[in-house]
């Protein structure tokens, strides 16, 4: 089964965000190459939120491009063989935390935002990574900074996007 394939079954099974779900279904059915960095249109991402339930918070990254803090993710490989594979890489290389795992249940949320030319939009499919206990993260050359908040301080420092996923994440553990 291909990434783009995998994807399609994601979306189709994911319960939630119908008419945002159906604008991802939408553009991945016009756009074979949709899952790329080089589809004009814009193509799908993958991201999670890295969270520590036992304390009661997340690890964000201060983006090295975008100065904002954000939940860890980024652009599908060819070698990823789905999308929550490709959340799970994502995640481990810019936190440097071995070890996590999703949380169960697919994805948390969905959110499409613009993004500079030649593309036009992020598809990003958004999941939660548990971390294990004693977890030590190590900042990568795509971060500024890495940095635990506390639930209560994300959205001190995030955008709404990264507070709607903390919420839903918050809600399915």
């Amino acid at each position: 089964m291909s990434l783009h394939d995998d994807a399609v079954l994601v979306l189709k099974g994911y319960e939630d965000q119908d008419e945002l779900r159906q604008t991802y279904l939408d553009h991945l059915a016009a756009h074979p190459d949709g899952m790329w960095k080089a589809c004009p249109a814009g193509h799908v991402t993958a991201s999670a939120l890295v969270v520590d339930p036992e304390h009661g918070r997340v690890l964000l990254t201060l983006h090295r491009k975008l100065r904002m803090w954000l939940q860890m993710g980024g652009h599908c490989e060819p070698g990823d063989a789905t999308l929550a594979a490709a959340a799970l890489r994502e995640a481990t290389e810019e936190s440097g935390i071995p070890g996590l795992t999703l949380l169960p249940g697919g994805p948390v949320r969905l959110d499409r935002h613009p993004i500079p030319a030649p593309c036009h939009w992020h598809f990003d499919v958004q999941y939660a990574a548990l971390a294990p206990r004693g977890a030590a993260h190590v900042i990568s050359d795509e971060s500024l900074d890495l940095r635990w908040f506390t639930y209560d301080e994300v959205p001190e420092v995030a955008d709404d996007s990264v507070v709607r996923l903390l919420e839903g994440t918050r809600a399915r553990l």
